[in-house]
């Protein structure tokens, strides 16, 4: 185990091969916290020895969506990229050969079933004692102890044990001398100094064939943390092929990172006081890998739906406002750059900040405010326009001509057409929002109203009236 008096240095290591994930997230977080909390050190290792699913863009996408979090350049050593240290696995495994901790094996699988009988039984030590040399097409294995456990210190799951005699001789490199995963990542570890290494559950199994590896080149193991895979909503491990886990989607989608650093940190640990939004210094101070619970953790998005509904509502205004701008301005934006206007917006969105839980929904929540004519929502249309419709839209157009043009005015007013065909408010207004709006669900009806303007509101309404004859 790491000395107490070591520096803490612990390692982010994604390999750049796809969309971030935010299982990936969420160890990055568990890492970047510890680190802050001891003084210590983050190193970003990129593991890009996979040349084939390896892209440069993926690379910066990991950068991106780890400054997006607020884990920009300053908070990490590197990044620094796994392949620039093929010469150090190189000679970890000479070294291991050496010390007849490793050997040459010419074995090809169907010659393994072939002799155990089985499809599913490891590797038989069958060339541990052959004396290979080095050979085309010829992998290198380690040399797995016959007897005794390998015991795994681990802050998460305590001590799992493992019987040496079940650990299969493991491929190190492979037959053309490339190093495999399970050597590179030991080595880099070494070479870079990291002290505790703090990742995902799914990569226990093969822990104890690492620590065998750091005793083997006679350095200590690290400190090891297993955190709980991440499940969804039937229990099922996350899977990028049928679950919603990409970070840059969530991002796009209007989720602010504050709530979403919140929510990653409480899928398998809980602050004290049975809180779960709180301020991020809060978490850094309590945060404790020790009180991580092993067990399976729900990522619910939902959940993370209402965290940043939360998180939207406590921004304040103008915050609110600039938080939107990617959404009014952008590629997002149905509207014509210029017919947006920045004034009428800010006197609407105290209203639409209570009314969106991710900050994509703006758009549908003031497209009407900005667009020639309002995008008609055929289910709505169908839904309000039925009974008094028509009437109470032509009632309403003429009224609305002379109308005081202030939102109690106009509720007045429809209150007063509504009673007189025996109708309360809500009844009412529906088919006089959808004209104007377009939908049902949206900003309150008559600030709404007023923020558009007498002559583009009556203006709806008569439109609406022709699409109803």
């Amino acid at each position: 185990m790491a000395s107490a008096n070591s520096v803490v240095r612990v390692r982010f290591a994604p390999s750049p091969t796809g969309m971030f994930h935010v299982g990936n997230a969420r160890s990055l977080l568990y890492n970047w916290v510890l680190a802050k909390q001891c003084g210590g050190v983050m190193v970003l290792r990129i593991e890009d020895t996979d040349a084939e699913r390896s892209r440069p863009e993926w690379v910066q996408g990991i950068i991106d969506a780890m400054a997006w979090l607020g884990v920009g350049p300053g908070e990490y050593e590197g990044p620094l990229f796994q392949s620039a240290y093929v010469q150090h696995h190189r000679d970890a495994i000479a070294k291991l050969l050496a010390a007849g901790r490793a050997y040459y094996c010419d074995c090809v699988r169907a010659q393994v079933v072939e002799r155990t009988g089985s499809e599913h039984k490891g590797y038989d030590g069958y060339c541990r004692d052959r004396g290979l040399a080095a050979a085309p097409g010829s992998a290198v294995r380690f040399r797995t102890p016959d007897e005794g456990q390998t015991v795994v210190r681990d802050m998460v799951r305590g001590e799992p044990t493992f019987d040496n005699a079940t650990i299969e001789d493991f491929v190190i490199a492979r037959g053309d001398g490339s190093p495999v995963f399970l050597l590179a990542n030991v080595v880099d570890d070494m070479v870079m100094g990291i002290t505790h290494v703090i990742r995902a559950e799914e990569h226990l199994p093969n822990t104890p064939k690492q620590q065998l590896l750091w005793e083997a080149l006679g350095q200590e193991p690290p400190v090891w943390a297993h955190a709980p895979i991440l499940v969804n909503e039937k229990r099922q491990k996350l899977s990028k092929r049928r679950d919603r886990v990409a970070l840059e989607d969530f991002r796009a989608e209007g989720y602010l990172a504050e709530a979403m650093r919140n929510y990653l940190m409480l899928l398998g640990w809980a602050p004290s006081g049975d809180r779960e939004i709180l301020p991020w210094d809060d978490i850094v101070a309590e945060f404790r890998m020790a009180d991580v619970n092993p067990s399976p953790a729900f990522f619910d998005v939902k959940k993370l739906r209402a965290f940043n509904g939360d998180y939207i509502r406590a921004l304040n205004t103008e915050q609110f406002i600039s938080a939107c701008q990617p959404w009014l301005r952008g590629e997002y934006a149905p509207w014509r750059a210029e017919d947006y206007d920045e004034v009428v917006f800010a006197t609407v969105a105290p209203l639409a900040q209570t009314r969106v839980a991710v900050l994509s929904e703006i758009v549908a929540m003031v497209d009407f405010l900005f667009l020639s004519d309002p995008a008609i929502d055929d289910a709505a249309w169908i839904k309000a326009m039925t009974g008094d419709a028509l009437p109470l839209l032509g009632e309403a157009a003429v009224a609305f001509q002379t109308a005081d043009w202030h939102a109690e005015s106009l509720k007045r007013t429809v209150e007063e057409l509504g009673a007189a065909r025996g109708l309360k408010l809500g009844k009412a207004q529906a088919p006089i929002r959808v004209a104007v709006t377009g939908r049902t669900v949206g900003l309150p009806l008559f600030e709404s109203l007023e923020v558009l303007g007498r002559d583009r509101a009556v203006g709806r309404l008569w439109a609406a009236i022709d699409r109803c004859s």
